[in-house]
């Protein structure tokens, strides 16, 4: 069950795993802080930070939905019920 989720949180090669996105985020936004950087290679770092963002998003959200429809059984065991994400 465990590698279903983690192929399912990495179903893009393109995109990182969130740790790795907020990380570079954050260094994205520590280098765009500093005075250091030219008008087009600030651009290409909010950019390059907009995708990173929208990604980030994106796989919280997933987590999200996860985690709502987790749900407790009479035995009060944890059930994941299988939701239809093409819906949305």
């Amino acid at each position: 069950m465990a590698n279903s989720i983690k192929t399912a949180g990495n179903s893009s090669a393109k995109t990182p795993p969130f740790e790795e996105a907020l990380k570079k985020l954050e260094g994205i936004v520590e280098a765009m802080e500093s005075d250091d950087l030219l008008l087009e290679t600030l651009l290409a770092k909010y950019e390059e930070g907009s995708k990173l963002v929208k990604a980030c998003q994106e796989k919280l959200a997933a987590a999200e939905l996860k985690i709502l429809q987790l749900e407790k059984t009479a035995a009060s065991e944890l059930k994941l019920k299988p939701i239809d994400l093409q819906e949305e």
